[in-house]
């Protein structure tokens, strides 16, 4: 996918101003950031099994040549093949070349978000082979253009029932339907016959697991079912640092994962699949491959940003980040959004092509608090800034207003005249656009600022009143 990270101002501005964008995200303060507030408490010891994780992920960062090597030793004793790409477009280059030696003409995929780094449908369809994404979501977006995911977890959050409705109508040549149930079933009826008809199945993987050389797989659609069932061949593609070493680790990590994600306490599918078909299996494919994608991430061993490789893709960071809450993920310019994004575009894509992504965060910390295996993100965030400035990457505008504001906070009197100019200034700004009143902390909240996060509703309701106090 093209990097248009260098665009992020403008097309947050624009995102800003777009109120049906603005409506439709709601959705994610009133679903997924209270859905997980509630999951959590489920779990005995929630910050005994993060602690926990973060032990897994880093025992698998730390080794990660070691476990890498067992994966694949135990993959092909089942029957599969592992093949290793260096970079987005090796990784395509890999899947059309198993897609010819098989004659391949017709492909169903799950979502993958690493498929989104290599381009893989744009490659697919450039060597004649048929693709089609079984995602819910996903399928919305490639119907549409193929436009690009805005979210890790619901591609298609930035939309509302509306818009899917016109889409459907326009693609699937059908009357129009604003059921949900009934949609559903519309697409569900569209897809099946690609189901069926596959040749080639490709997946993401949630985790790779050396003890087994077996892929995990959480959906909630059954999609990825499909996916590995029917086809002749599956293809499983996955970044190298998703690799965990036993199955006891990645029991651990599913604990956390859809809560994490979508608040759930387990997702409605979690597969693990080892291998090809063997005799006497009833399903499964005839081929099996792997391929593991670098790009990029060993160049964070042993740096700065090595703590990002923890991660495992829940979402939860932009769940929960103001930013993204407003102006959603088109406006990150990559495949990998929110906070996680604002870290993981410059340092596998280069600094120099997002030098807006690590100002595009308040630092408020909720990433961190949230975040399931304990990345510090607004540490890192701040780190990818002081590159930047050393590197000379800012504007000159903003390393003078920088100049100037150390020089007044270097004098206390003139900082307190200046201050209070600034306090008048604005109130009189506020009184005269409307657009500046302050809220009361909404009750509930921890010094940690974890949970509950108001709801839309909540802060509609606080607004209101101190409103009417004034």
């Amino acid at each position: 996918m093209q990097v248009q990270s260098m665009f992020f101002e403008r097309k947050a501005s624009e995102k800003l101003n777009d109120p049906r964008l603005q409506e439709n995200l709601k959705r994610l303060s009133s679903k997924f950031v209270n859905a997980r507030a509630t999951s959590i408490l489920e779990l005995d010891d929630f910050e005994g099994t993060r602690s926990a994780a973060v032990d897994i992920r880093n025992r698998s960062i730390q080794s990660l040549d070691v476990w890498l090597e067992l994966f694949e030793q135990k993959a092909v004793e089942t029957g599969a093949k592992v093949l290793f790409a260096r970079t987005p477009q090796e990784a395509s280059e890999l899947v059309v070349k198993i897609a010819k030696r098989h004659a391949v003409k017709s492909v169903i995929k799950s979502k993958s978000m690493v498929t989104e780094e290599m381009a893989l449908n744009k490659a697919l369809e450039a060597a004649d082979v048929k693709v089609r994404e079984t995602d819910l979501g996903e399928y919305i977006l490639q119907i549409n253009d193929n436009e690009r995911p805005s979210h890790i977890i619901a591609p298609v959050v930035h939309k509302d029932k509306e818009q899917v409705a016109d889409l459907f109508e326009k693609h699937h040549h059908l009357p129009r339907k604003t059921d949900i149930a009934e949609m559903t079933r519309e697409a569900r009826e569209i897809l099946r016959p690609q189901f069926l008809a596959a040749d080639m199945g490709v997946t993401g993987g949630n985790f790779i697991i050396a003890e087994t050389g077996s892929v995990a797989l959480v959906t909630n659609e059954g999609n990825e079912g499909m996916c590995t069932i029917n086809p002749r061949v599956h293809v499983a593609i996955t970044g190298v640092e998703k690799v965990v070493p036993t199955l006891e680790d990645f029991a651990t990590l599913i604990r956390l994962l859809p809560r994490s994600a979508t608040g759930q306490s387990i997702s409605n599918y979690v597969s693990l699949l080892t291998g090809p078909k063997r005799e006497g299996d009833l399903d499964g494919p005839e081929h099996m491959y792997f391929v593991i994608l670098d790009g990029g991430r060993t160049g964070l061993l042993g740096g700065e940003f090595e703590e990002m490789l923890r991660c495992i893709k829940c979402g939860a960071c932009m769940n929960h980040c103001p930013v993204y809450q407003k102006i959603g993920g088109h406006a990150y310019g990559w495949v990998y959004p929110g906070p996680m994004g604002s870290v993981l575009t410059p340092s596998y894509t280069g600094i120099e092509k997002a030098l807006d992504l690590p100002q595009a965060a308040t630092l408020c910390g909720e990433c961190h608090v949230v975040c399931p295996v304990k990345i510090p993100l607004p540490d890192l965030l701040r780190k990818l800034r002081e590159q930047q400035f050393s590197r000379g990457l800012r504007p000159w505008q903003e390393k003078a207003a920088f100049k100037v504001w150390a020089f007044v906070a270097q004098r206390p009197a003139l900082y307190r005249v200046l201050s209070r100019v600034g306090i008048k200034a604005m109130a009189w700004w506020g009184k005269r656009k409307g657009g500046i009143h302050s809220l009361p902390m909404a009750s509930g909240w921890t010094d940690q600022r974890d949970f509950p996060v108001p709801t839309g509703e909540t802060f509609s309701k606080l607004y209101q009143q101190q409103r009417k106090k004034k």
